[in-house]
């Protein structure tokens, strides 16, 4: 029988790990790094999103070890640490595939069904 207390830090980090991407810009975020590295500006650009909400986000991240930076000049480059992540993101993807196909058989058939 497994001792309980070796599992604690694991389930802290995993619960930390799935609440950092608990966020849909931060999803968003390492989405958009997918294709390799990206200066802050770049990203606000291809988001669409605030200077100051997207620096939260990537503060999270960071912090969270998701993402690393460094510095540029005046910019400041973001890059995903791990490429692992992204096996799990894609993973969630297929899920959500799956879902939505199982809502629009559903959908189809209460259709055909004339309810």
């Amino acid at each position: 029988m497994q001792n309980t207390k070796n599992l604690e830090p694991l389930h802290r980090f995993k619960a930390e790990f799935f609440k950092a991407l608990g966020h849909p810009l931060r999803l968003a975020i390492l989405d958009a790094l997918r294709g390799g590295e990206k200066s802050v500006s770049e990203l606000r650009e291809l988001l669409a999103v605030e200077q100051s909400t997207l620096s939260q986000q990537l503060a999270v991240l960071r912090q969270r070890g998701f993402v690393d930076a460094r510095r540029e000049g005046a910019q400041v480059y973001y890059a995903v640490r791990d490429p692992e992540v992204y096996a799990f993101l894609d993973l969630g993807r297929r899920v959500f595939e799956k879902q939505l196909q199982a809502q629009t058989e559903l959908l189809d058939a209460l259709r055909r069904s004339g309810g």
